[in-house]
């Protein structure tokens, strides 16, 4: 798998017009090589690769690395990645633009007199938004783990518990029931605080007849998985009933509007119409989704001005919220795999308004 990936990305290099590239960004060593560690550079040319790393990796690049030369450094990386392209006579290389840091490009800048450093954005990016059969697998056991841990999660989730304690119990379930690891900080928010999208828990003690946000996901094989579910402690009044049907429904249309080939823009823009309709287009403050692999966020994003088109096998979140200052929020996120005609929900857990 390995070596397939590397031809596509040989191909993109051919069309960038370089020899070669620098490869930085950790999880796209990841994805190229299989190399799960902290500490590693990788140089993509169009006839080899060679992957880098320091003494402490030996063992796990050995097992883990594929379809690569393996080069333990003794001293820096970069230098060890220059001594490689100055025996090759490269003379044009790219770098990724998005994921290099100034050190590392200032470095090469200095050391690589005689080669051209080209910045190129998202080439490993391109390649990993759309899922191979084995990448959806894995990613739908990661999902399919999440709504395990958040059904018994629930049970946990009382009046006079704090939000950053329901959190902590969360992450708890998801390395017990086989995690690796969460795949964010897990949100917790309730009551006026769920009006905050990306809200931190804190020790504000849950009450009765008030909303519950929960974002969460975890890592699984090194893929990650996203969810968030809105819950009620005790009975909800007409308001907050209204809100989370109206986003509902706008979730579930934004995933009717999904399928290869529609403008990730169209996307949001059909959640949006929903919402619009029950007077809460201006509550709805993010874009509706994004892609999830190796990384929690990835290519594509679904937002206003996306006109990226969705292709089959691309994994995205759809995501549509309504947050309402003072009073409340309601968020509900599946991920779906797109296909040729729609998309099939990955997200296992029901989105009827649980009250606890």
């Amino acid at each position: 798998m390995n070596g397939e990936r590397l031809g596509r990305l040989r191909d993109l290099l051919v069309e960038a017009r370089v020899e070669g590239l620098i490869v930085s960004a950790l999880p796209n060593i990841r994805y190229l090589t299989g190399f799960t560690g902290s500490n590693a550079l990788a140089l993509v040319t169009r006839d080899d690769t060679v992957f880098f790393t320091d003494g402490r990796y030996k063992v796990q690049a050995s097992l883990e690395v594929r379809g690569a030369k393996v080069i333990v450094a003794k001293a820096s990386l970069v230098r060890a990645l220059m001594g490689s392209v100055k025996r090759r006579g490269l003379r044009r290389l790219a770098f990724e633009r998005r994921r290099a840091s100034f050190e590392l490009y200032d470095t090469l800048r200095r050391g690589l007199k005689g080669c051209r450093l080209q910045p190129l954005a998202g080439a490993v990016e391109k390649l990993r938004a759309v899922k191979s059969a084995a990448e959806i697998a894995i990613i739908r056991r990661a999902a399919e783990l999440n709504s395990k841990v958040f059904e018994t999660s629930l049970r946990e989730i009382r009046p006079g518990r704090a939000e950053a304690e329901v959190a902590a119990r969360i992450e708890y379930n998801m390395r017990k029931l086989g995690a690796e690891k969460p795949a964010f900080e897990t949100i917790v928010a309730s009551g006026a605080r769920s009006a905050l999208p990306h809200a931190r828990p804190t020790h504000k003690l849950l009450t009765e007849k008030e909303l519950i946000i929960i974002d969460q996901g975890v890592i699984l094989d090194g893929y990650s998985s996203d969810m968030t579910r809105t819950v009620a402690v005790g009975d909800l009044g007409r308001r907050a009933k209204r809100v989370y049907q109206a986003v509902l429904e706008a979730q579930l249309a934004a995933i009717a509007a999904v399928r290869a080939g529609v403008k990730a823009r169209d996307v949001d823009r059909q959640a949006r119409i929903t919402l619009e309709k029950h007077g809460l287009e201006e509550t709805f403050v993010h874009s509706t989704g994004h892609g999830v692999g190796l990384e929690i966020h990835e290519a594509p994003r679904l937002g206003r001005s996306e006109k990226v088109r969705l292709e089959a096998g691309m994994v995205i979140t759809i995501e549509p919220g309504a947050y309402l200052g003072g009073f409340g929020g309601v968020r509900i996120e599946d991920m779906v795999v797109v296909t040729e005609r729609g998309c099939e929900v990955l997200t296992p857990t029901p989105k009827d308004l649980r009250v606890l």
